[in-house]
């Protein structure tokens, strides 16, 4: 007999990440939700409250760093977690091992989500002394492998971390993003549109805001694009270099706005550095610019590599190399039908393949081979 799925409680653990985060509440919970699910995130916040339907039950906000966080927070949220008498948890912290395996040992059905690979980031935080980050590194990985061993189920967001973990208990739920975006085809011509290259993000080094603009002096003096998003340093010497000429810089964008802005541009552009961060992640970014099927321009990397050659839905070029950078956006900007092309079949890809709703599937078959 087949367990009607409202009956069973599903509760989503986290003392880190904010409570609207993408994957884990309008992905995940969500989607966990309208498949019939009893849903729900422990996370900090003061008080109970709701995010796009989906209930988040506060433990109050952490105030008092990392480690307050990872002591006193995790030990409410645990208490707050058996309060609730869910049938399955699923925790989202590497810090939340220790909670996940107490609730594993107390007989509960737990799901270990691992967003990156911790160990090797452990590696490239500047904030740990180089002298202990390996040893550190070495118990991080002693952790999960742990962590492994005893719960239930093992989410990751890439392949690539997938293996570190046992294959029969290891699933991989990419993030990547819902149809709706891409479901509209955008017919207004590339030539007519208002920005030739388009960057919405973070402002900052490594996520290559010099190259960028060093790129754009090597572009003729009349094509200018869009940047939106926030400087995490003066942004004076930025705005001094030439190819800041050619940038409309917006500051920061409401969602609809990002659309709109995706919608009137030729180009994308992503040349994030090859940090830990960035290699083994993949870019929301890059996903929704082949939604909006705009063609782009991205760093290199392995992962990424491999699904811009999969769909031939753009250019990936080494992050510092800015004449490559400026002459991969000059090539779609020279050819408006090789853009509208490529821009199509990055759509079509996001439709047919790279989508939340495929993934999630996964993650579907996933739950109720638990229950």
């Amino acid at each position: 007999m087949t367990r009607d799925l409202s009956s069973v409680k599903v509760r989503h653990l986290s003392t880190v990440h904010n409570i609207g985060d993408t994957r884990i509440v309008h992905k995940e919970l969500k989607s966990l939700q309208d498949a019939g699910f009893d849903v729900a995130l422990i996370a900090c916040h003061d008080g109970d409250t709701s995010v796009a339907g989906v209930p988040v039950l506060g433990i109050g906000e952490a105030t008092g760093g990392r480690g307050y966080r990872m002591s006193v927070k995790a030990l409410q949220l645990f208490r707050r977690a058996l309060r609730e008498r869910a049938d399955i948890y699923h925790f989202h912290d590497p810090e939340l091992m220790p909670v996940g395996i107490a609730l594993r040992l107390l007989g509960k059905k737990v799901i270990y989500d691992v967003h990156e690979d911790v160990p090797k980031q452990i590696l490239h935080k500047f904030w740990i002394s180089p002298l202990i980050r390996r040893p550190i590194a070495f118990l991080a990985r002693t952790a999960e492998a742990l962590t492994a061993s005893l719960v239930n189920g093992v989410v990751t967001a890439t392949p690539s971390i997938a293996e570190k973990f046992p294959r029969h208990k290891t699933i991989v739920c990419q993030n990547f993003p819902e149809k709706g975006l891409a479901l509209e085809r955008n017919t207004k011509p590339f030539s007519e549109r208002r920005s030739a290259f388009i960057y919405i993000g973070g402002l900052t080094a490594h996520q290559g805001i010099t190259e960028m603009v060093t790129a754009f002096a090597e572009l003729p003096d009349e094509v200018t694009g869009l940047f939106a998003g926030v400087f995490d340093e003066d942004p004076a010497p930025i705005e001094a270099m030439p190819g800041w000429a050619h940038v409309n810089y917006v500051g920061r964008l409401t969602r609809p706005e990002v659309v709109d802005a995706l919608r009137d541009s030729q180009v994308g552009i992503v040349i994030d550095h090859p940090i830990t961060n960035y290699v083994d992640a993949y870019s929301t970014k890059m996903f929704e610019y082949m939604a909006c099927g705009i063609p782009f321009v991205a760093s290199d990397f392995p992962l990424w590599v491999g699904i811009v050659d999969d769909a031939s839905c753009g250019t990936t070029v080494d992050p510092y190399d800015t004449k490559a950078v400026a002459s991969a956006i000059s090539a779609y900007l020279d050819d408006p039908e090789l853009a509208a092309a490529t821009g199509e079949r990055g759509r079509q890809a996001i439709l047919n393949k790279f989508n939340w709703s495929i993934e999630f599937e996964k993650l579907l078959q996933h739950y109720k081979g638990l229950i």
